[in-house]
């Protein structure tokens, strides 16, 4: 990761010798913070937000093989559907609160802040969960939890964009989903080892030491927008996006991909002579004027309603917003059935659950970056259909039960495809920003995360009673995710993408048409 930051260095503009008023000198009278370039640079930020997503699934990851045995100790009954309401509780406050702290966040113009009031949210959050004597405080618990992961699911993706060019976005958040599964690699383990040892106290106890060490991470933090102030070469992102469209309409948004970087490298000159005509055309190094980020004048921004409704107009902009929909429903949904399953098939424990959970995290430490990498070079659409369509069949195999080893195994290669969606997703999120007039990074995230978070509510809700109420639970849970996937597969062919791969095909299938009229016409003849 640290070599992507020359891709921000071949974009920079050649220096004219005219710094900029605000950006082109340090500023006076003050010194630059240590640790200036590395602390805003690409890899530090991309390293910094994957270790954020990686603290919030740890902490998620780590209540859910616990809290079914934790009610159980209490006393309560019906445990899989209390669970659900637990989960649910959970991403509801994730639905509430995303639109607001999306819209404040490109609103102040500010990433670190809401950053490090999230990990406070999320201390106190396991605190009160640890000491809950009642399932009304592991509720409200639940909740608070839920406002502090839409922090980082909405401001952290939002910073990696603001950060990184446009070209490599879909590899570096592939980089940051390694968060993710690192965060379900280790946190269910840890959870069964802490329980057995210290009780149900240990693991939020390590929960909050993590969150802890994470926060003095994000104090280290320098968003590009305020290094720029101490040095303009670390503006030239930024610069150079203002640049390909001419103004700034939200906060690190534009409406071009790609091209900026292209534009500010090199400038056709011509030479015209005295009639007007053009004698010469070279390609000079001399940059054209760009505004600088600090100078660049306000615009006015949508509201709240104007927002959703700008998204809502925007097929290309609904379409991932609805994958990711899904896509909560699809991982959630076996959470509370899957210790209880485990449990009466394989008379697994706390402990044995949580190693069970390593065979669905271990592949998507390649899966994610793979599929962001695969999404740069050959699009989000084919990427995103891989992932949709090789993960079919896994669904179905995983309903049948046989041995450990067989689950184990249906149980990673599924994880493997899964877990790979998110990474194209987010880039066509991101492109999808750069094509609508005043949608900031961070409105397109919290639109993902309210998806995800009304997913990641009905999910478990849904799991939890299929496999309670049906006699055959588990497989039902795996069917209905099928089915869902294969809608998912309809609406990626037919409207995710620009252009979509329902209009490649219909393209290509009328070129062949032609072609093979023109042929026999000049047969004929």
């Amino acid at each position: 990761m640290p070599s992507d930051d020359k891709v921000t260095r071949e974009s920079r503009p050649a220096s004219t010798g005219t710094p900029s008023n605000s950006t082109g000198e340090k500023r006076s009278g003050t010194r630059p913070p240590w640790g200036l370039h590395w602390r805003s640079s690409i890899w530090f930020i991309t390293l910094a937000v994957g270790i954020g997503v990686t603290t919030d699934i740890l902490v998620y990851s780590m209540i859910v093989p616990v809290l079914p045995f934790r009610l159980q100790d209490l006393g309560y009954t019906d445990v899989s559907g209390l669970v659900g309401w637990l989960l649910f509780a959970y991403s509801a406050a994730i639905v509430i609160s995303t639109p607001f702290i999306a819209y404040l966040s490109e609103r102040f113009k500010n990433r670190r802040v809401p950053l490090l009031c999230g990990l406070v949210a999320l201390i106190g959050s396991q605190i009160m969960l640890m000491e809950a004597p009642t399932y009304w405080v592991m509720a409200l618990a639940r909740v608070l939890q839920g406002i502090s992961g839409s922090v980082i699911w909405v401001v952290g993706l939002a910073l990696v964009c603001d950060t990184v060019p446009e070209a490599i976005v879909g590899k570096q958040l592939g980089f940051v989903m390694i968060g993710m599964s690192l965060g379900f690699l280790v946190g269910p383990p840890v959870a069964g080892a802490l329980d057995n040892r210290f009780g149900f106290r240990g693991p939020f106890i390590f929960g909050v030491i993590v969150t802890s060490i994470e926060f003095i991470w994000r104090l280290l933090i320098i968003e590009r927008k305020d290094a720029v102030q101490w040095d303009a070469s670390l503006g030239s992102l930024v610069e150079s996006r203002n640049a390909a469209r001419g103004r700034v309409v939200a906060y690190g948004a534009t409406t071009e991909a790609r091209k900026s970087e292209e534009r500010t490298s090199e400038v056709p000159t011509q030479t015209v002579s005295e009639n007007g005509a053009v004698v010469a055309e070279a390609t000079s190094c001399v940059p054209t004027a760009l505004p600088a980020a600090t100078d660049a004048e306000p615009q006015a921004q949508l509201s709240i309603l104007g927002l959703l409704l700008t998204l809502i107009k925007s097929s290309r902009a609904m379409t991932p917003v609805l994958l990711t929909l899904a896509y909560g429903v699809v991982m959630t949904s076996q959470e509370p059935a899957l210790p209880l399953y485990l449990q009466s098939a394989y008379d697994f424990g706390v402990s044995k659950v949580g190693l069970i959970y390593i065979a669905a995290v271990v592949p998507s430490f390649i899966s994610s970056p793979l599929a962001g990498w695969y999404a740069d070079h050959s699009g989000t659409v084919t990427s995103t259909l891989i992932c949709l369509l090789c993960s079919l069949p896994f669904w179905i195999l995983i309903a049948f039960k046989g041995n450990v080893a067989y689950f184990i195994a249906m149980f990673a290669f599924l994880n493997f495809f899964v877990a790979a969606l998110v990474s194209p997703i987010t880039a066509e999120l991101a492109a999808v920003t750069r094509s609508l007039e005043g949608v900031g990074y961070g409105h397109v995230y919290g639109a993902f995360n309210m998806a995800y978070g009304v997913g990641s509510a009905v999910g478990p809700v849904i799991g939890g009673q299929l496999y309670g109420h049906v006699p055959r639970g588990w497989m039902a849970i795996c069917l209905f995710d099928a089915g869902l996937v294969v809608i998912c597969t309809f609406i990626t062919v037919c409207f995710f993408g620009d252009p979509t791969a329902l209009r490649s095909i219909l393209t290509r299938l009328r070129t062949r048409w032609r072609s093979s009229e023109q042929r026999n016409g000049m047969t004929a003849a």
